[in-house]
């Protein structure tokens, strides 16, 4: 599995790299179909202090798995976004064994 990491209009972070890298290579081990995974985080100026953004898309057969979440740190946005991940591959993975 190919595993790609973006900062967008942030400076790069290797200990984030290795955490989100790790996070989704596990998802890659439990569901071997995943073919490519994008992951890209992203600064806002948010008011409420939510302004730390992870997003993940997954290429598997059938259509990409998406899912994005934000938090006041990286790692917790990560970990939610992951977990999230986690719940549609499931579904997929549900679905793909029932035909």
């Amino acid at each position: 599995m190919n595993i790609n990491v973006q900062y967008v209009k942030m400076p790069f972070s290797e200990t984030m790299t290795q955490y989100v890298v790790s996070k989704v290579e596990k998802l890659g081990e439990r569901y071997q179909w995943i073919t490519q995974a994008r992951v890209f985080f992203k600064k806002e100026n948010d008011p409420s202090g939510n302004g730390k953004i992870c997003e993940i898309e997954l290429s598997t057969p059938g259509p990409k798995i998406f899912a994005s979440s934000r938090d006041h740190n990286f790692e917790l946005a990560a970990k939610e976004t992951t977990r999230e991940i986690e719940k549609q591959l499931k579904k997929r993975k549900a679905v793909i064994m029932a035909h």
